[in-house]
């Protein structure tokens, strides 16, 4: 049996059942991403395959855990225990299932809030968990999709864009990183596009 199998079988005990197909798709979704930026699709699938590993974890459960482990709790994750499922799914990646590439397991750790600067493997994990195609129809999808497999930064920005959205409607807590995360993305996009402009002119 593959690590693959080995590690899919345990989260079809873990996750309820639309987490777990979730998680597949994902990690299917984030190992073709990785072909088309020339990022290795096994280290893909692996961080896509466990991005959710905590998911289905009770949230008095996660907060329990991460306090057993020291995992630090900020404002926002001590409202919504939900959020912590990124920070506990990625020290169990390590604890449990022995993944030990730092990378794989900031992907995991970051695959919910974003943060500024993030590697090409860590946009993979974020994008695809949110374009995964079982995932409802949000407004806008068709052109994230695209995004996904065309311009990183800018596909970070427009889910991030949706996100904050969507979250500010609701009246939710927004996590200070994602507010960081998208002011990067922001001024990255638009210093992007003025020097194509640029460019442009000098032709």
């Amino acid at each position: 049996m593959s690590t693959f199998q080995k590690i899919s079988k345990d989260l079809k005990n873990r996750l309820d059942k639309k987490r777990y197909t979730h998680t597949l798709s994902v990690a299917d979704t984030a190992a073709c991403m990785a072909m088309r930026f020339d990022e290795d699709p096994y280290r893909a699938y692996l961080a896509g395959l466990l991005h959710d590993n905590a998911k289905c974890i009770e949230d008095k459960k996660k907060l329990a855990l991460c306090e057993k482990y020291k995992l630090a709790i900020n404002a926002a994750e001590q409202k919504n225990p939900d959020l912590l499922h990124a920070k506990l799914g990625s020290f169990l990646a390590k604890e449990r299932y022995q993944v030990e590439d730092p990378e794989i397991l900031s992907a995991i750790l970051y695959h919910t809030t974003g943060k500024p600067a993030m590697t090409t493997l860590e946009q993979i994990i974020y994008i695809a968990d949110y374009i995964e195609i079982n995932r409802k129809k949000l407004p806008g999808m068709e052109v994230t999709r695209k995004l996904a497999f065309t311009d990183l930064d800018a596909c970070m920005l427009h889910i991030l864009e949706s996100t904050l959205s969507f979250l500010e409607k609701k009246g939710a807590t927004i996590d200070q990183i994602t507010m960081e995360t998208y002011t990067y993305y922001k001024e990255r996009v638009q210093h992007d596009n003025e020097t194509e402009k640029g460019d442009t002119h000098d032709e």
